[in-house]
């Protein structure tokens, strides 16, 4: 009995249709990243675990894919050696574009001009319950200026932001905070040791309203006093400098919650004398995987379809400490592509180029006909059209369909009158009109 072909769960295969929207995705959001400077970089699909291992926390640890050593090594290994992972299992399949990026950093730096501006696009694995949205293979598109403290490194990736989705036409909402001003807040009511806790009740605010979060955060030990001290921050609205010029006077006392303070700021005024053409919110909810960020963290939402946020980043200041090149701060952004997608599959803002790969179909319909048709298919090919030949005289019913099928939007027909005529008769596949265009003429036309 043959076997029923199938793919591994969380996993997908991406059609000829869906591969051109994919890529043109890719191809915009390169050529941005590419006009500021940022070179293309590539690292490995599996990284010695030992790279991996402890840089995602306890949860992150557990999903990771890791990878037998090679062939039959497990063939002559006893029992107990069997039992300890680290002998048969030295390798994995790595979880972000991130860490590797550290590694690479570290291990070339003496080779590298810094600051190193790079971009990555590459898949990623991750052993999570797949289910809707979330897939164990997936790509991550990310952009990072690693080995520069200065803040127009944050001003050029707002602008990135800006021009990325201004050329897919998505309107979009960037939300900005600074991890130094979310410190502050914690310090500023005495409780620097639950910045962790104070952040993720905060989070919540905007899912569970006011109340739930002061109920939180007394569960999570805060006495009624910090949570009193805590609430105009968290009731703070008005313009960015509005917000910033309040914040300065509740978590004044805190040096680091000025230096946010100042950070974002400078940030915001730079983003305002450039036209950055985008709104851009202070939101002191938004807390951002609060492992390795120190400063401004970013997140990208859509405005006209409801889904989570489609990029993200920020900035850390010591993320290649872990291999031993301490103190190189970097910044950086990632765009979510497969939520992007589905933003503009959901809007129909693909254009209409990318629903196929032929421009013009040439009808077969015998020998010299043919020889005619290859002759002006040539041409247009050498004019950097895409054309082909259907490569049997079959019916020409069944040569329509297959152009229509394939979404092709031209389609040539050349028949003994054409031949006689030396006129080709070219149809338009969208409206139906048709006409007849001189051999010598048709790649001007088609042009």
């Amino acid at each position: 009995m043959a076997q029923k072909p199938s793919i591994p769960k969380g996993t997908r295969d991406f059609s000829p249709a869906e591969m051109m929207r994919r890529t043109y995705i890719f191809e915009t959001i390169k050529s941005v990243f590419r006009t500021y400077g940022f070179a293309p970089l590539e690292t490995p699909s599996m990284e010695n675990l030992s790279t991996l291992l402890g840089k995602y926390g306890d949860e992150g640890d557990k999903l990771l894919f890791k990878i037998l050593n090679s062939g039959d090594y497990a063939a002559g290994l006893s029992e107990d050696e069997m039992r300890n992972a680290s002998k048969i299992c030295e390798k994995g399949l790595r979880y972000d574009l991130t860490v590797p990026f550290a590694r690479y950093v570290v291990q070339h730096q003496s080779e590298i001009a810094f600051p190193f501006k790079r971009y990555q696009v590459q898949p990623v694995w991750r052993a999570d319950r797949p289910q809707k949205g979330r897939y164990r293979e997936f790509y991550q598109c990310d952009v990072d200026v690693i080995g520069s403290r200065s803040l127009l490194n944050e001003v050029e990736l707002i602008q990135i932001v800006e021009r990325v989705f201004k050329r897919l036409k998505i309107n979009v909402t960037l939300k900005m905070n600074n991890r130094k001003i979310l410190f502050g807040i914690a310090e500023s009511i005495g409780h620097a040791d639950k910045m962790m806790d104070i952040t993720v009740a905060i989070d919540k605010l905007e899912k569970i309203g006011i109340d739930n979060v002061k109920a939180e955060l007394m569960e999570r030990g805060l006495e009624q006093e910090a949570i009193d001290k805590l609430q105009p921050i968290l009731e703070l609205s008005g313009s960015n400098s509005e917000k910033l010029s309040k914040l300065r006077d509740v978590i004044g006392s805190s040096e680091t919650g000025v230096k946010g303070i100042e950070e974002m700021t400078e940030i915001f005024s730079y983003a305002e004398s450039l036209g950055v053409d985008l709104p851009i919110e202070l939101d002191l909810s938004l807390a951002r995987g609060l492992n390795y960020y120190t400063g401004a963290i970013f997140e990208v939402k859509a405005m006209d379809y409801a889904i989570g946020s489609i990029c993200g980043g920020g900035r850390y200041d010591d993320l290649t400490g872990i291999f031993g090149l301490p103190n190189t701060s970097g910044v950086g952004i990632s765009f979510g592509a497969d939520r992007i997608y589905d933003v503009m599959v959901g809007l129909e803002l693909f254009p209409e180029e990318v629903n196929f790969t032929t421009k013009v179909l040439f009808v077969n319909l015998g020998a010299e006909e043919q020889l005619a048709s290859l002759n002006i298919i040539k041409g247009l090919r050498d004019a950097g059209i895409a054309a082909e030949i259907y490569p049997e005289s079959a019916k020409m019913k069944k040569q329509m369909e297959y152009a229509n099928r394939r979404m092709i939007p031209y389609v040539v027909i050349i028949g003994s009158n054409e031949l006689q005529e030396r006129k080709a008769t070219v149809k338009n596949m969208r409206t139906g009109e048709q006409c007849g265009v001189d051999f010598d003429a048709v790649v001007e036309y088609l042009k």
